[in-house]
């Protein structure tokens, strides 16, 4: 029997009714406080109907912080906004997990009280940052470098972050270590020229992101944990001089944790056409032992062929579900999808958020 995106699947201690997820996505909206507001609870809501709903990243502490706007999972205040959101979710049939985050480098001491954000090496991002001021941005700063004993108390900030995210009320959470964040800075030695034991080695740069998996774990238990990697990515200025190497020994120590899924960002066609860091998402799969959850540029037609292949055991969009909040209906029945606008994506408030249209109405109040 094929395999296909509406055939149930066991993720970790999860059983899922669709292999559609809805991938986690920043959108600058959280309130005061870095608190989710009312919106967000609509905007989940209204996409319940994925497998698996990744909430979008969510700073483990104020030093993790690099955007404006943006929630956290530290406060008192974050945690009860969160599980508004989580029990709307649940009341609409759906399952959550929270991407836990830290931003290091990509930040800037304009939201740190004037101090440096932090990273494994002093290697400043070449490109710029606060551009939301309308100025157009200033270079980001070297970040200082995290001093050997402050190392295990940034681990520790994911720790309490994975037991708030209990609190608030989450299925599980996902690990961001992607696109250029704190564990990807010291995973790859583009970022990380550290000469102690998080540092060097493929084994030592790896360190950092397999100590914050397992706390986790410790809180969570490892079948409601997942982990996201994105070995092509050169956002934030990202690279590593045989990320084949590099993010296949961290694939192979994750998979030994025996998490609910690792979720890998592929290259998309237009890397692998110029080279440099792509690496097709094959490359990686047989590697993978977990359930894996697939991203990168997937439409329909893309998905299902994955899936029905074996080469992803799930998929996960972002920009699609962002536009329609009915996605797995849509697909289904293949019908016509909202286009998603991009002067909306960051920012704002209900326009380009919680006002896409459903392809059938009813579905929108259904499951209200």
């Amino acid at each position: 029997m094929t395999t296909t995106l509406w055939t149930p699947v066991q993720v970790g201690a999860l059983e899922l009714p669709n292999r559609m997820v809805m991938a986690p996505m920043t959108r600058n909206r959280a309130g005061a406080g870095n608190v989710p507001t009312e919106l967000a609870v609509e905007y989940y809501r209204q996409r319940a109907s994925a497998g698996l709903i990744i909430g979008e990243g969510t700073q483990v502490s104020p030093q993790g912080v690099g955007y404006p706007g943006t929630p956290g999972i530290h406060t008192p205040e974050q945690i009860a906004g969160w599980r508004q959101v989580t029990d709307a979710v649940h009341a609409a049939g759906g399952r959550m997990f929270l991407q836990l985050w830290h931003c290091g480098r990509v930040s800037h001491s304009f939201f740190h009280g004037g101090e440096l954000p932090v990273a494994p090496s002093p290697i400043a991002i070449n490109a710029k940052t606060l551009q939301f001021r309308g100025d157009g941005g200033v270079p980001f700063e070297v970040p200082r470098p995290l001093e050997r004993h402050e190392i295990p108390q940034v681990i520790d900030q994911f720790r309490l972050g994975a037991i708030a995210a209990q609190q608030a009320g989450f299925d599980g959470v996902e690990i961001h270590g992607a696109f250029g964040y704190l564990p990807d800075q010291f995973l790859q030695d583009g970022s990380n020229q550290r000469t102690d034991d998080y540092g060097g080695s493929i084994a030592n740069r790896a360190r950092f992101l397999l100590e914050i998996a397992e706390t986790v774990i410790g809180v969570w238990g490892a079948d409601r944990v997942g982990v996201k990697l994105s070995p092509s990515n050169t956002y934030n200025d990202m690279r590593d001089s045989n990320p084949v190497a590099t993010f296949g020994y961290a694939i192979e120590q994750l998979n030994a944790m025996k998490l609910a899924y690792l979720h890998i960002m592929g290259a998309s066609e237009a890397d692998l056409r110029h080279g440099g860091n792509a690496i097709p998402l094959a490359v990686f799969r047989p590697k993978v032992t977990v359930s894996l959850i697939a991203n990168q540029d997937y439409d329909r037609e893309k998905a299902m062929a994955a899936v029905a292949s074996g080469d992803a055991d799930l998929v996960s969009f972002g920009r699609l579900f962002l536009a329609n909040p009915d996605l797995p209906a849509r697909f289904q029945h293949h019908a016509p999808l909202n286009l998603p606008n991009p002067a909306t994506f960051y920012g704002g408030g209900a326009e380009g958020y919680t006002d896409y249209p459903f392809w059938q109405p009813e579905l929108a109040t259904a499951s209200s």
